[in-house]
């Protein structure tokens, strides 16, 4: 007879099991009491997104617990352009129907927070607002630029996969679930330049299947569109009138003020779009834009190249090449090179061919490829002139692979049989030295002893080896005559203000002033004072002021140059009064007392940082890039000034402009 001894441990496994059961035949009985789920419904549209329900019947007398019906998304195609809105097409099927006696024409009324998924429609011409109907139909989009739709009258969320209750979302570069890879930001500022011989220009060329597309003019001037299809169809939009409209298949959305333009498109772009500025007064015109270009060009790694010999042992390697994806074709490797972000794979090399060769007149061996001949190498032509004199240029050449046979003539083959040694560079950086630039002096002492006079430096051109000479741009170079202030009067001694005394700016500096919000236009935003710089008497204080814009559509804050922000800068110096540095009345000096009075101009008020047009194209076809020029202006007399009076502003970022896009003509 055996004995068994329950431990604790024992005890909790079997209670554990015999609760596993029951919950299991719980569930099952529970189960037990539907019906199978019956088939799929027909969608409720054809295009565009819809839904599909499907239904089980409960077997039981009692209640089933559960639901007795369940949905899932279809016909997750695009609709034509022509189609319509699906919410409208709802509305106007109401139009032939008296309301209150009256027949009306009705538009629908979209994204109500309140109800969603009610049928609001609006008589056209009038303010009449009416609910023609509870609910919409099921599939409808609860809201314009959402994927959430509309199901027995209930708003469910639809992520980018099409699938309901999923959170899953587009990334800027519009792919479901991305990481931001296939795409790029570009950003960036164009000012116009008057000419009489120029009646327009091109202010940015935006590529096929760009997204979120923002461009705001400020000036006279007017935009228009230039679109070019992939099958070379050219065509153009003056933009005359504020509405929404499609161009070559892109709802573009273009607001019109009496001093500014507005230019949105949520994309892909269906062809590529050249945005242009047509000169319509004196004034000068500035446009800022945004968009998100894809990568359309990438590196796509090869299958391995034959062998290099048939038998007896060989090598094979793969390539890689630069694929068009818009155009499905393999292009110039210069493409894939434009993105910094594409990396180009290394070619893998493999072993072939191992078997023996066979050998004829009793043994023979095969003597290895390169004892015959040298294998094939790299040969390059010498190096192009630099492409600048100074301050860093490029220089390229010409990299081929050649094959020397046994009398020594030289051939170019393949360059998959070079591949077992890494292939020289093309291009290389030269004359990196800095180019000649202007040198100020000290200044001299000022030519008054007392109140304002004047003071003078030498100011030469020096190259990099620190010599005296000549080529420095007459437009950068620094003032050599400037006024200067001594801070002793010239007639009256010091004045003594009482401690009690309301100096202007005191009360305003106590004040807090009120936040500024980030908005989707550019703004000022200031950030918090620094504490003052003394602990009694007069001091300054100082805070960082920026450019700002929210992106929407990335839900996101971007940093934009300062001169992209209208209206006046907050300043960013102030003075400040701690106190008296004694119970007993204070003696100011002259420069403290202007200082308290408000009568000295801030710095950062009257010189600022400013761009200046941009370079010309580093490349006339193939793609290029233009750099935007920054100069420090002062800004009431608008000419160029010494670049250490801007130093109280951030010096705004380099800016650069695609250009040039345009494959270059087969050689």
């Amino acid at each position: 007879m055996e004995c068994y001894r329950w431990t604790a441990a024992g005890t909790l496994l079997l209670a554990a099991l015999i609760l596993s059961s029951r919950t299991a035949r719980s569930e099952e009985d529970r189960d037990s009491l539907w019906d199978a789920w019956g088939s799929w419904s027909e969608c409720s549209r054809t295009c565009g997104g819809g839904a599909s329900y499907s239904l089980r019947r409960c077997l039981s007398s009692k209640t089933c617990e559960g639901r007795n019906i369940r949905y899932r998304t279809c016909s997750n195609v695009d609709c034509p352009p022509e189609a319509g809105d699906f919410r409208a097409q709802q509305c106007s099927a109401h139009n032939d129907v008296k309301y209150q006696g009256q027949v009306y024409e009705w538009l629908p009324v979209s994204n109500d927070p309140d109800n969603p998924c009610s049928l609001k429609c609006q008589a056209r011409g009038t303010a009449l607002v009416v609910e023609l109907a509870p609910k919409v139909l099921d599939g409808t989009r609860c809201y314009t630029e959402s994927l959430d739709m509309c199901i027995s009258g209930l708003c469910q969320i639809v992520g980018c996969d099409h699938q309901l209750g999923s959170a899953v979302k587009e990334d800027n570069c519009g792919v479901c679930n991305g990481d931001g890879s296939t795409c790029r930001l570009v950003r960036g500022h164009y000012k116009s330049q008057l000419s009489a011989s120029k009646l327009n220009d091109t202010v940015v060329a935006i590529p096929y299947g760009s997204r979120q597309v923002r461009l705001v003019l400020k000036g006279p001037d007017h935009l228009y569109l230039e679109t070019k299809t992939l099958q070379g169809v050219k065509s153009e939009n003056s933009l005359s009138t504020t509405g929404s409209f499609l161009v070559e298949n892109s709802s573009i959305d273009f607001q019109k003020f009496p001093d500014k333009e507005i230019l949105r498109i949520s994309g892909p772009l269906t062809a590529d779009f050249t945005i242009k500025i047509h000169y319509a007064g004196v004034a000068d015109s500035s446009v800022q834009f945004i968009f998100y270009q894809p990568i359309i060009h990438r590196w796509r790694e090869t299958d391995f190249f034959p062998c290099s010999a048939s038998c007896g042992g060989g090598y094979q390697l793969t390539s890689a090449e630069c694929f068009d994806l818009r155009s499905n074709r393999v292009v110039a490797d210069q493409y894939c090179h434009y993105y910094p972000e594409n990396t180009k794979p290394k070619p893998k090399l493999q072993e072939c061919n191992l078997d023996p060769c066979p050998a004829s007149d009793g043994y023979k061996q095969i003597m290895p490829y390169d004892l015959y001949h040298p294998l094939p190498r790299w040969e390059s032509t010498p190096w192009t002139a630099c492409s600048s004199s100074c301050g860093g240029g490029i220089q390229s050449r010409s990299i081929s692979c050649v094959e020397e046979d046994i009398q020594g003539h030289i051939s170019p083959v393949e360059e998959w049989k070079c591949m077992y040694t890494p292939k020289m560079p093309v291009v290389q950086p030269c004359n990196l030295f800095d180019c000649p630039k202007w040198l100020a002096q000290e200044w001299s002492p000022c030519t008054v002893t007392c109140g304002q006079g004047l003071r003078y430096r030498v100011v030469l051109c020096i190259d990099h080896r620190g010599m005296h000479t000549g080529g420095c741009s007459t437009k950068t170079k620094p003032h050599i005559k400037e006024e200067c202030v001594v801070p002793t009067p010239c007639y009256k001694p010091k004045e003594k203000l009482p401690v009690e005394a309301k100096v202007p700016w005191y009360k305003q500096a106590q004040e807090l002033e009120e936040g500024a919000a980030i908005s989707e236009e550019p703004s000022f935003i200031p950030e918090a004072w620094s504490t003052c710089s003394v602990t009694c008497g007069v001091g300054s204080q100082m805070r960082l002021v920026k450019c700002q814009v929210f992106l929407s559509f990335s839900q996101s804050v971007a940093d934009l140059p300062i001169d992209e922000c209208e209206g006046p800068k907050p300043v960013s110096h102030r003075a400040c009064y701690s106190g008296p540095c004694s119970g007993e009345a204070t003696e100011h000096t002259p420069e403290e007392a202007r200082l308290l009075y408000g009568s000295l101009q801030e710095f950062d008020e009257l010189y600022d940082w400013e761009y200046e047009g941009f370079t010309e194209c580093s490349e006339s076809c193939g793609g290029g890039v233009q750099e935007a020029v920054v100069t420090c202006l002062n800004k009431q007399t608008r000419e160029i000034a010494d670049e250490t009076l801007c130093v109280s502003s951030r010096r705004p970022p380099q800016l650069l402009k695609a250009c040039s896009l345009d494959p270059c003509p087969p050689r």
